[in-house]
């Protein structure tokens, strides 16, 4: 894929106070993690100051979606909604996201959300797991193909979820799983990739999330701790967003 890469970056949701101060929205905080990631990668023509070409779309109270044929990918933010929902919006994203999976020239990215989008797109049932939360930094236990994308053999990475995927698709690799989710990442060759936790999030947007959960009930008192003391642990995003832009960059 040539440079610049146009990336729509699809918001499914509002951030809280504090992060939506210094970010605007999650396509901010989506913004300063591939620019990481571009730094990072070493990529000739590739970093924070070019190559990257960033565009916002708010799906959920003004239901933007770009023409994509002004693009090349797109990239489906997390959200405090339930991805197996048949409200309107949800409904209209997963058209969007099958009307874009049946083309070939532009490619997927899903997060946590996004990640259960595609799946839906793809034909999975998404639900809600009696296994209970996954939140704050936690492993997940990579596929050999999960290896080879990540280019790492062991990966922590932040969560905030209850809904899963059940299954993997035939038609897509598994990048990983952990003990409560068997699906936490999805890959297809130019195609799509995905992965269930939040490569985005940072320990000051985490921390506003759990105290935010916790006040209203849904985070109980020894969740919130447990959560609150896996914070502070190392957390790969910048690999994972490195990984999508590898993916972007396929031929």
């Amino acid at each position: 894929m040539k440079l610049p890469l146009r990336i729509a970056v699809l918001e499914c949701d509002i951030p809280l106070d504090k992060t939506r101060a210094k970010f605007g929205g999650y396509g901010g905080v989506f913004e300063l993690l591939l620019n990481n990631a571009a730094d990072a990668l070493g990529h000739p023509g590739l970093s924070s100051k070019e190559g990257l070409d960033i565009r916002k779309y708010n799906v959920i109270h003004e239901e933007l979606y770009p023409n994509i044929e002004d693009i090349d990918a797109i990239l489906i933010t997390g959200s405090r909604h339930n991805s197996f929902e048949d409200v309107p919006w949800i409904v209209k994203l997963v058209e969007f996201t099958k009307k874009v999976l049946e083309q070939d020239c532009v490619r997927v990215i899903g997060v946590c959300f996004g990640h259960q989008i595609v799946g839906r797109a793809l034909g999975q049932r998404v639900y809600r797991s009696d296994a209970g939360w996954e939140a704050s930094v936690l492993p997940v236990e990579l596929t050999q193909k999960g290896k080879d994308t990540f280019q790492v053999d062991k990966l922590s990475i932040y969560q905030m979820h209850k809904d899963i995927v059940d299954g993997v698709p035939t038609s897509v690799e598994q990048l990983a799983k952990t003990a409560i989710c068997e699906n936490q990442g999805m890959y297809q060759e130019r195609r799509l990739i995905t992965v269930q936790g939040h490569p985005e999030f940072t320990h000051d947007l985490v921390e506003e999330i759990l105290h935010s959960r916790h006040e209203i009930g849904i985070f109980s008192d020894a969740e919130y701790k447990d959560a609150m003391r896996r914070l502070e642990d190392h957390d790969d995003g910048v690999i994972v967003a490195k990984a999508f832009l590898r993916f972007l960059l396929q031929d």
